[in-house]
């Protein structure tokens, strides 16, 4: 009898204390949420500090991710709440370029964003995954250059496909080669795209110099020269066996070649803080599948501490 009083006792008390460690931690989980707000609208998703925000943080997904998923695909957002890093997601995709007047209405629009939420307007780094990458950089080129009082501190890039030129040609492979029904889609897409906004290239090559990030063929990099001074991170995975075995691409066809090549040209040109991130076998999508073309290439801590 004695024996059963003390287990039950044992018990009770595990109980208790189990239950208290619940409560602290609800507590605790509590106390982060008060610290950050979260507010959503039409075109973009906002976590911020209530209070002492360090940095923001501005995020373009790729062809045509939304703010919902960059959350899903870039967990980074638990990462800022610790360092008191506002997060802007942003829900402007299907873009591999941007003209005049895009360029003029999206600054407009992160210009509204920070002062209707009274974000600070330093330490801002802008930065995208495939697509959006070649936003990030544009985006940025066109606010240093005296467009806005929002001037980043730093943009990065995720595996873009800043080369227009090349990403036509590559689509032109691709469609000879007559791979899965997915890549000859986006490669015809890719094509009928370029083609009519700016022709052929192996006829006229000033209009994609005109408008895309890099154009390796003529080493043009004309339309971010303004990031002289900006802090530059390219990040990308050239995992070329991946690609071989399921695209059949060469390196040189490769998001990552160009990546590289941009990073020589730019510290060849004199930028001041350029860095190009090479991974290795960290490209994987939310679902476990094994792609090198993923936000997961980014390592979050050290994303923060960058900024």
């Amino acid at each position: 009898m004695k024996k059963l009083l003390v287990i039950l006792l044992i018990i009770t008390v595990f109980i208790s204390c189990k239950n208290e460690v619940k409560e602290v931690k609800e507590e605790t989980e509590n106390l982060v949420e008060e610290k950050f707000i979260e507010i959503k609208r039409d075109n973009y998703e906002l976590h911020q500090p209530t209070k002492n925000i360090k940095a923001s943080l501005v995020l373009f997904g790729g062809f045509p991710e939304t703010a919902k998923d960059v959350k899903r695909e870039f967990k980074i957002l638990e990462n800022a709440k610790n360092n008191d890093v506002a997060v802007l997601y942003m829900n402007y995709n299907r873009k591999l370029w941007l003209g005049k007047s895009e360029l003029e209405e999206l600054t407009k629009e992160l210009q509204f964003i920070f002062n209707e939420h009274k974000l600070p307007e330093d330490n801002i780094f802008i930065g995208g995954f495939s697509s959006g990458g070649n936003m990030a950089l544009l985006i940025s080129d066109y606010m240093t250059n005296g467009n806005s009082n929002l001037v980043p501190e730093g943009v990065f890039i995720v595996d873009s496909p800043i080369d227009l030129v090349a990403l036509y040609k590559t689509s032109e492979k691709n469609i000879k080669r007559n791979l899965s029904n997915s890549t000859m889609e986006e490669s015809t897409w890719i094509l009928q795209t370029l083609r009519k906004e700016f022709g052929n290239p192996h006829k006229n090559i000033s209009n994609y110099e005109a408008f895309a990030v890099f154009t390796s063929e003529t080493n043009n990099f004309d339309n971010i020269e303004n990031l002289k001074n900006t802090r530059i991170r390219l990040y990308t995975e050239p995992d070329t066996l991946w690609w071989k075995e399921r695209t059949m691409a060469k390196y040189d066809e490769m998001n990552a070649y160009y990546i590289k090549s941009l990073s020589e040209s730019l510290k060849d040109f004199g930028f001041k803080d350029v860095q190009y991130i090479a991974t290795e076998n960290k490209g994987y999508r939310s679902n476990g599948e094994r792609h090198p073309h993923s936000w997961s290439i980014v390592d979050k801590d050290n994303l923060i501490n960058w900024s």
